[in-house]
């Protein structure tokens, strides 16, 4: 009666095991990073370009999920207690403002987009027909009050202080021949109110949600140049500072600074978004 060898098995299958081990590693894609989850902070509805990123993620094994909050302030808060790892709805100048004033130890790690600033309106078709004593909803937040006052400045409006810098304020108003009046509102809320004032701010990502196209219907906006982490008015990816090398994170920006990206931002949004990134064509 023949004798079934079990050391002889035993080393066969190790022998496999080894094989199948080092086919596994030459065949599949091997990605070393600390984690296999990420939770991404934005604002709106409007996202759809964060999908390939996401479906790259996921081949890589890595699940990306969407953490939508429905005002500015929530996100950094949310990313500071470590509710989230990123966050990409933001300014860098929103982002600096918020952490010096709140404590927050976070930092900018891409760029994303730009997203012009428009002023619109259901009662004038141009700025040019602004009238002395018309009324005028700016969003209150530091940076976008900032950046309606330059835009009235520009438009001849206004005349701010010299030393105001990029982002002034309403104690820099020191002409307003047009006797405008200010109403200054959450910038989730700026939309409604456009039926009861001349003039409305509202910022590019709360203008689409709305069905708004900012090249098409505001009836100004604003001038968008220079792109970099530099330009205060630039979206960016944030994360921690002790995240701020990690490398699953600056991966996900890379895959954010691509064509396909890029093509779904200029197609999908019609000018309230400009990509704010180069990348191989």
């Amino acid at each position: 009666m023949k004798t079934f060898n079990f050391r002889k098995l035993s080393g066969l299958i190790q022998k496999g095991i080894a094989a199948t081990v080092i086919i596994s590693a030459l065949y599949s894609p091997s990605y070393a990073y600390d984690r296999n989850e990420v939770k991404i902070g934005v604002v709106g509805e409007n996202n759809e370009y964060w999908k390939p990123i996401i479906e790259k993620l996921e081949a890589e094994g890595v699940k990306a999920e969407l953490v939508r909050f429905s005002t500015y302030p929530l996100p950094n808060r949310a990313l500071e207690d470590g509710e989230i790892d990123l966050n990409a709805f933001q300014t860098g100048a929103f982002l600096k403002t918020e952490s010096d004033e709140n404590g927050y130890h976070l930092k900018a790690i891409g760029t994303t987009i730009i997203a012009p600033l428009g002023l619109y309106s259901k009662k004038i078709k141009q700025i040019t027909d602004i009238k002395d004593g018309d009324t005028l909803t700016v969003p209150s937040d530091p940076i976008t009050t900032g950046r309606a006052l330059r835009l009235l400045e520009t438009a001849g409006y206004l005349k701010l202080k010299a030393d105001a810098g990029y982002l002034p304020g309403q104690s820099d108003i020191i002409e307003n021949p047009k006797n405008l009046k200010f109403y200054w509102v959450d910038a989730a809320n700026s939309y409604g109110t456009l039926d009861d004032v001349t003039a409305a701010f509202i910022n590019g990502g709360y203008a689409v949600d709305r069905g708004l196209t900012p090249d098409k219907d505001a009836i100004y906006i604003e001038n968008t140049e220079g792109w970099g982490l530099e330009n205060p008015f630039v979206n960016v990816i944030a994360s921690r500072e002790s995240d701020q090398d990690n490398e699953l994170f600056l991966h996900i920006v890379d895959l954010y600074h691509t064509k396909e990206v890029a093509d779904i931002i200029k197609t999908s949004y019609k000018g309230a978004f400009i990509p704010a990134f180069t990348y191989e064509k």
